[in-house]
């Protein structure tokens, strides 16, 4: 049986792994929550609306993504992105990232 601390502690850290992917995509170039949410199913990462879209919410509050709407087939669509803030963010992350790796991997 598994138990609920290894859950919440696999979320948290699949979390992270989440934000960096959304800032990572949304420096590439706009991104809507359904785009994001395909991207990140070809990574192996299923999340429920109920997830993604409170950690985009998060993101744009706290000034790393940059929310706009637009109107789609006659809907209308958030895109969200990268601000400088994200992109310090995104910069540092990657630099931690890649010592991890090497120090993880050897």
């Amino acid at each position: 049986m598994i138990s609920v601390t290894v859950i919440m502690l696999d979320r948290e850290f699949f979390l992270g792994f989440i934000k960096i992917h959304i800032l990572f995509h949304a420096s590439q170039a706009p991104i809507s929550g359904k785009e994001i949410a395909e991207e990140l199913s070809r990574h192996g990462y299923i999340l429920s609306p109920g997830t993604l879209y409170p950690t985009l919410h998060r993101l744009s509050e706290q000034g790393y993504l940059q929310r706009t709407s637009k109107v789609v087939g006659g809907k209308v669509r958030k895109y969200y992105t990268v601000t400088e803030a994200g992109k310090k963010a995104l910069k540092e992350a990657k630099e931690k990232i890649k010592i991890l790796v090497e120090e993880v991997m050897e």
